[in-house]
């Protein structure tokens, strides 16, 4: 059977449970109809790149599938007829991912810099030294 990545964003103001609710019913929708899901990850409430049906914010949750695409198209079917999801993706794929997802090694990359208490990405200007002279200011001092 083929194997697919489905992703669905919930509203920002749906609860953590209702979320899970949701997710559980998908889960039923396509076990009931002969798939099944491999695996489910919450990634959380994250920022969107710009607002979907007013919202800024959503719940984001990945499921992996395996099963026909009967089963897709009824999952779709159901997610554009419940309010609470504002956006979904279903992407087919050869294999699925085993262990965490990308989201969630970020995630845990992010998380481990915090506890270090390190710099993000480009260090402090202590690291990297003095600046060097504009091309303004040596031009200048060689003309005086």
């Amino acid at each position: 059977m083929p194997y697919y990545e489905h992703v669905f964003l919930a509203r920002q103001d749906a609860s953590a449970q209702q979320v899970e609710e949701l997710t559980t019913q998908i889960t039923g929708v396509i076990e009931g109809l002969g798939g099944k899901v491999t695996k489910t990850e919450s990634w959380g409430v994250r920022s969107l790149t710009y607002r979907i049906q007013k919202n800024r914010k959503a719940h984001f949750v990945l499921l992996n599938i395996d099963g026909p695409a009967t089963i897709v198209a009824e999952v779709e079917r159901q997610e554009r007829i419940n309010e609470d999801i504002i956006r979904y993706l279903t992407v087919r794929v050869d294999e699925l991912e085993e262990g965490p997802s990308a989201m969630m090694r970020k995630a845990d990359r992010d998380r481990e810099r915090d506890e270090r208490g390190g710099p993000r990405e480009g260090g402090f200007r202590s690291e990297r030294g003095p600046r060097r002279p504009r091309e303004e200011e040596t031009t200048a001092s060689v003309e005086e």
